[in-house]
């Protein structure tokens, strides 16, 4: 087996052995702080313990990055959590100005001998603890970990591979050829000319979190009329050169530059330019991949991608023919990807195959009542969760559904959700007055039985859409049909279930079609604003008695909390 690690942004563990991915989780799901950064050692552990807590079974581990910049974290851990604590808006610095222009400078920077030496003494000294510091130990470059996620995992045998982020061994962004098993770069993008951090300066001129809020930006947008290519002042700011992007300003520069030109510009139109410059460079770099590749099939992965409406406009280009996008797209998909590409390198594997994201921690019927007992609340065993949680929905209930092992990445998938009704905008504003307390203008997303998806979206080509990483225009006859889970302009980001998903939460979307007429619902994380997922019982029922939800159904059976009929 070979344990890949990643020890910055959305840190986590991840354990391969052939072909197959045995277990993967990020940090934040048992430090219960969202993104959390820096030595995963919970994730390691559970990665230990999973494969029966012996070390000897690991047969080399592999870690991501090791520019300048995250080797200096490595080594100063105190100054990553103050960037953290800042980042989210917990706590203020001194001088943050100088703290933005610091780190957009030092972080530009790529690795050298130097800090890859530094960089594997130090994560040999947090694997000590494990009995793991004389394995073999790789360092995977940034975006190949990216590239080996997309590429991999992909249903493809060849592909078009584009990854592209902030920024991360002195790149922001690669395109690839993978083909006959072979991962070839064939592009960099440098780390000055990343369409990553103009997007993150975007988000944290807009006062929002960068890193953390990117997607609001994307969902503000939709709130300002269009603004025509010549008169956005921000599409000057980048050219397309073949498989290059080019800044015309420096990080530096460019950051002062958005500053001046949100001083006179309205914030939904300041959305509106930025997501429409972050669309049209993205999918023209990817148009003229595919026609240097000459593969027809795009893969992606990086933080970029997160964006659903450039992953759109991506998947509509004439020369695609099939898309891929890594669920978990972002640096918390990074232990992943180090952990393929050695496992590459060693042996010659290149296909992971990965049919869901349900990678994580699972809980036994025990362990799930002995949380329920704790909890003081009333609760049965139900003969059929599935049909006992759609009729309480159909009925126009909230059910909280936490079953089966937890995702890996930032979707609720069926396992770890927030379940309501699609057709009723009071419950929408209840679950963000209640639980979520999301921007007004966020929408929520639908899970939706896969043969019902050609009848609901006007642009749906039959592709396999499991993992909400991509949006899809709404048929005009839906929208007032299904108001809570779509943008004002329409569009959506599902997640389309297949015949072949044999779960329970398949099933429980067949018996809302069966009381409603339509299998489609509302389905949102199960967390708390600013919290991650919920990941053992416990978490689950602390978080239903917190905001005083009446229902949850958990394993097998069904919680009844305050307000329950």
């Amino acid at each position: 087996m070979i344990l890949g690690i990643w020890d910055g942004h959305d840190a986590g563990a991840c354990l391969i052995e052939g072909g197959s991915i045995v277990f993967a989780v990020n940090e934040e799901r048992f430090t219960r702080r969202k993104l959390e950064i820096g030595f995963p050692a919970n994730s390691i552990e559970h990665c230990l313990e999973f494969s029966g807590n012996d070390a000897g079974g690991i047969e080399a581990v592999s870690v991501s990055t090791s520019d300048i910049s995250k080797t200096m974290g490595r080594m100063f851990p105190f100054t990553v959590e103050r960037h953290y604590l800042f980042r989210r808006r917990l706590r203020g610095l001194p001088f943050p100005g100088l703290h933005k222009k610091f780190k957009l400078w030092v972080t530009a920077f790529g690795p050298n001998g130097l800090t890859e030496f530094l960089s594997k003494k130090l994560i040999r000294a947090g694997l000590k603890k494990f009995g793991l510091h004389q394995k073999p130990l790789y360092i995977t470059d940034h975006h190949r970990a990216h590239a080996c996620c997309a590429s991999f995992c992909s249903p493809f045998d060849a592909a078009t591979v584009i990854t592209m982020d902030g920024l991360g061994d002195g790149a922001s962004g690669t395109v690839s050829k993978f083909e006959n098993g072979k991962l070839e770069e064939i592009s960099r993008i440098s780390s000055r000319d990343s369409l990553g951090v103009f997007f993150e300066q975007v988000t944290f001129l807009l006062g929002m979190r960068e890193l953390e809020d990117e997607g609001k930006v994307m969902a503000l947008a939709d709130y300002s009329l269009p603004v025509p290519p010549e008169k956005n002042p921000l599409m000057n700011l980048f050219e397309v050169d073949g498989l290059k992007i080019k800044a015309r300003l420096s990080s530096l520069k460019m950051f002062g530059y958005l500053k001046e030109i949100l001083w006179k510009t309205p914030f939904e139109q300041f959305a509106r330019m930025a997501q429409d410059t972050l669309q049209e460079k993205g999918a023209l770099l990817a148009s003229n991949a595919v026609k240097a590749t000459g593969i027809p099939n795009i893969c992606m992965a990086g933080g970029i991608f997160a964006n659903v409406k450039l992953n759109m406009l991506i998947r509509k280009l004439p020369d695609i023919k099939g898309w891929f996008v890594f669920p978990q797209m972002g640096d918390g998909g990074l232990a992943l990807g180090a952990a393929a590409s050695v496992n590459y390198n060693l042996h010659g594997i290149s296909r992971i195959p990965m049919p869901g994201v349900f990678t994580g921690l699972q809980y036994n019927d025990d362990e799930i009542e002995a949380a329920l007992k704790k909890s003081g609340l009333k609760f049965n065993r139900e003969p059929d969760i599935s049909l006992a949680a759609a009729r309480l929905i159909a009925d126009g209930k909230i059910v909280l559904w936490f079953r089966g092992k937890s995702e890996y990445g930032p979707r609720a998938l069926g396992h770890r959700s927030i379940l309501a009704p699609p057709y009723s905008l009071e419950i929408k504003d209840l679950l963000n007055l209640k639980l979520k307390r999301r921007s007004w203008f966020q929408p929520f997303c639908p899970s939706i039985l896969e043969e019902d998806a050609p009848s609901i979206f006007e642009d749906y080509d039959g592709s396999q859409s499991p993992f909400m990483t991509m949006a899809y225009m709404m048929k005009p006859e839906y929208r007032d049909k299904l108001p809570a889970v779509i943008s004002i302009d329409g569009s959506c980001r599902p997640q389309v279930v297949g015949p072949d998903d044999d779960t329970a939460f398949r099933t429980l979307l067949e018996n809302v079609k069966k009381f409603t007429g339509t299998g489609c619902i509302l389905n949102t994380s199960f967390n708390r604003h600013g919290e991650p997922l919920v990941e053992t019982p416990e978490d689950a029922v602390k978080t239903m008695t917190g905001c005083n939800f009446p229902y949850m159904a958990i394993g097998d059976f069904m919680l009844y909390g305050e307000g329950a009929g």
